[in-house]
């Protein structure tokens, strides 16, 4: 399930990107008597491209990868979302918010696993960069969507 949910979103935002993309082209190009109204198309195509995808920036790495990898190398101690050494630091988004060096976001988790922290290992040496920014992903998806789907 949510693999599908995550496929759905993934389209959904390409599909997004593509029309916005199209928009500011259209508006970049076009021949109009009022120069000023098509650079006000341009920019407001701009701000909507840029509203609509910055939240969505950080599911840069594959989702499907990430999952694989997360359950061989992290389930151990964070099944379902949970943290069997410190049980207050969950990867849920709260949990994340509030316990994660930097926050939530993608960067921050992709730290954590290279560099590892307290009880936590670093993965940095096990798993590539890709593999890391793949775990990152699925991390902050399932985070999103609720670690209870899985």
């Amino acid at each position: 399930r949510l693999v599908n949910k995550l496929l759905l979103f993934e389209t959904t935002m390409r599909t997004a990107s593509i029309l916005l993309s199209t928009l500011t082209s259209v508006a970049a190009f076009s021949i109009s008597p009022n120069k000023h109204h098509s650079v006000q198309v341009v920019r407001v195509a701009a701000v909507i491209t840029a509203t609509v995808m910055a939240p969505h920036a950080a599911l840069a790495g594959d989702v499907q990868n990430g999952e694989q990898l997360f359950n061989n190398n992290c389930a151990a101690c964070h099944a379902g979302g949970q943290n069997v050494i410190m049980p207050n630091k969950t990867l849920e988004k709260e949990a994340l918010e509030t316990y994660l060096a930097g926050g939530r976001s993608e960067k921050s988790i992709i730290s954590q696993v290279t560099n590892g922290k307290n009880a936590m290992p670093a993965f940095g040496g096990r798993l590539g960069d890709d593999q890391i920014a793949d775990v990152a992903a699925y991390v902050m998806a399932t985070s999103e969507t609720g670690w209870y789907d899985n």
